[in-house]
């Protein structure tokens, strides 16, 4: 990633009344600066310039302590089976989800179809994925996310309910991710969903990962 976008800031000074904006006259911008109402010249040489920076609103969350990653492993389908990964935020969680990256990675034995749910029920038995962090390990204690990272492999039958909101495919290697900056919102009992299968080569076996980032908001009462 580049560095971040930087404004110099600089407060100029005032300029005479001599320098009045005028239709019929040009403005002069060769403003003396020593001499407009009588301010001394000031040294810069050991200030530092005003500076104002754009931070990713990633970083201002994961400077929170707000911030999560993780992922499912050898999330297995195929053989006329499926597999999915999903983030749910638990009913009593206290916080909205908010999704800001996903990825499905290291499927090399079959092309894959990916299918976005959203708040559905997902068939198969569900795991809870312990591979889950918080971005800022600099906070003691490091924080905990309220938001599950649950899958199953080795499904029969699609998700019922909720929404499927898109969908993707990829041949075998090609990794499928998407960068969403926190435009997918989730209040407590809701879930974004991440569904794999191959259709289109159904009897062979297939595994991959699927991972998540995402930042959580407590909800004002």
């Amino acid at each position: 990633m580049g560095n971040f976008p930087y404004i110099y800031n600089e407060k100029f000074l005032q300029p005479s009344i001599n320098n009045v904006y005028s239709p019929n006259k040009p403005v002069n911008y060769s403003i003396n600066y020593a001499a407009v109402d009588e301010v001394p010249p000031v040294s810069t040489e050991n200030t530092s310039p005003n500076y104002v920076t754009s931070i990713p609103v990633e970083l201002t969350m994961s400077i929170q302590g707000k911030y999560f990653l993780g992922m499912a492993e050898d999330v297995t389908f195929g053989e006329a089976t499926n597999g999915w990964a999903r983030l749910f935020n638990p009913p009593d969680s206290g916080v909205n989800l908010f999704v800001n990256v996903w990825t499905v990675s290291d499927i090399i034995s079959s092309p894959t179809r990916v299918q976005i749910w959203f708040n559905s029920i997902p068939p198969g038995i569900i795991q809870e994925s312990e591979t889950v962090t918080s971005a800022n390990t600099a906070i003691v204690p490091i924080p905990e996310p309220k938001v599950k990272l649950q899958y199953a492999i080795g499904v029969k039958g699609f998700p019922a309910g909720g929404v499927k909101a898109f969908g993707r495919s990829a041949p075998e290697g090609e990794t499928i991710n998407s960068e969403e900056n926190g435009k997918y919102i989730f209040p407590p009992g809701g879930s974004f969903l991440v569904f794999l299968s191959n259709p289109s080569t159904p009897t062979k076996p297939a595994c991959g990962r699927i991972s998540f980032g995402w930042w959580e908001e407590p909800i004002q009462q």
